[in-house]
């Protein structure tokens, strides 16, 4: 399985700042040392092209050329930097390298079917602003790219629109892709997260199921089941072709902003679920790792660690289903059905 890293995802912050970033190294070295069958490529920066796709060009240019005000820095949470544009770049570009392994494949192989980005999930950026820890939204910014690639590659069949679905598991809502995606009716968003949590003021996804504080592992993931149902009964005869998956592990128990009481097995089973759903209906997906702040970090980075593992055992199912066939293909053929 192919998963997306890049050392610059570790910006240097002031001193007591309340990031988690070394986590991202921490994840990287675990998967080394661990994930054998996990392949790690460096992720390329996305160009302002492509983060056109999805946000507007003020804002890339605001954040390119350091023109960010105070005020938008205090809301993103980071303050300006080089580092910290590259490091934007880096994490929507290695969500576009996933998506696209996942669909499409890489140097010659066929779609892969589940790729992940060791970073990634920054579902609070709006197309014309950051909040959140989250400067440019790399789901949105990837699902406008691949669609787009789809629309452009000889695939068999008749060329149709490729459909989205975004299963945002981070325990805060996705609301800047809610915002980015409100009137787009290609692309389905799924949030489920605290009703009680950031950010206070939320957006409408197109399914919204809002947790209690102090949420367990049944309740949760009784939650999931019906979320997940009810998303794709929605879809009836049209089902996406790609999901993007955010796999946050702050619904953890132990994680400083969570407020819920989910356990490291409530967590994994959740990932079980969600990607046996995805393969059973023959549905590619690239895993962001989103948001993890627990009190001791190595609790979160073996959630993410354990994530990808999950991961990589779907991926060797896929590999079994799909022979050389691209998922692609299997998708465009069942929506010309």
């Amino acid at each position: 399985m192919l998963a997306f890293h890049s050392d610059q995802f570790v910006l240097p912050l002031p001193e007591g700042h309340s990031f988690p970033m070394p986590k991202y190294r921490l994840l990287r070295e675990a998967v080394q040392a661990t994930l054998p069958g996990v392949h790690l490529q460096e992720a390329e920066p996305a160009s302002d092209g492509e983060l056109a796709l999805a946000h507007e060009p003020a804002w890339i240019a605001a954040v390119a050329e350091g023109s960010t005000s105070a005020a938008q820095q205090r809301e993103i949470g980071f303050p300006w930097s080089e580092r910290m544009v590259a490091r934007s770049r880096r994490s929507v570009g290695a969500t576009i390298q996933a998506a696209r392994a996942a669909l499409f494949g890489q140097g010659g192989r066929a779609g892969q079917g589940v790729a992940a980005n060791l970073a990634g999930g920054t579902h609070h950026a709006y197309a014309h602003k950051g909040s959140g820890y989250c400067v440019f939204n790399d789901v949105a910014v990837a699902a406008r790219l691949m669609q787009a690639e789809w629309h452009r590659r000889a695939l068999p069949g008749p060329r149709r629109l490729l459909r989205v679905i975004v299963i945002d598991l981070d325990v805060h809502q996705g609301n800047g892709t809610a915002s980015i995606f409100r009137d787009d009716e290609s692309v389905f968003t799924l949030s489920l997260h605290g009703a009680r949590n950031f950010p206070f003021r939320k957006e409408a996804s197109d399914l919204d199921v809002e947790l209690p504080d102090g949420c367990g592992d049944d309740e949760y993931l009784a939650a999931l089941d019906a979320a997940l149902a009810q998303a794709f009964t929605r879809h009836g005869r049209n089902p996406p072709g790609l999901a993007f998956y955010l796999a946050g592990a702050d619904p953890h128990e132990n994680d400083r902003l969570g407020r819920l009481k989910v356990t490291a097995e409530g967590l994994a089973e959740r990932d079980r679920r969600v990607l046996a759903t995805l393969r059973e209906r023959g549905i590619p997906v690239a895993l962001s790792m989103a948001g993890g702040y627990g009190r001791d970090i190595h609790t979160t980075v073996e959630i993410q660690r354990r994530t990808l593992e999950l991961a990589w055992q779907s991926w060797q199912g896929w590999q079994g289903r799909t022979g050389d066939r691209p998922p692609a293909a299997a998708v465009e053929e069942s929506a010309a059905r």
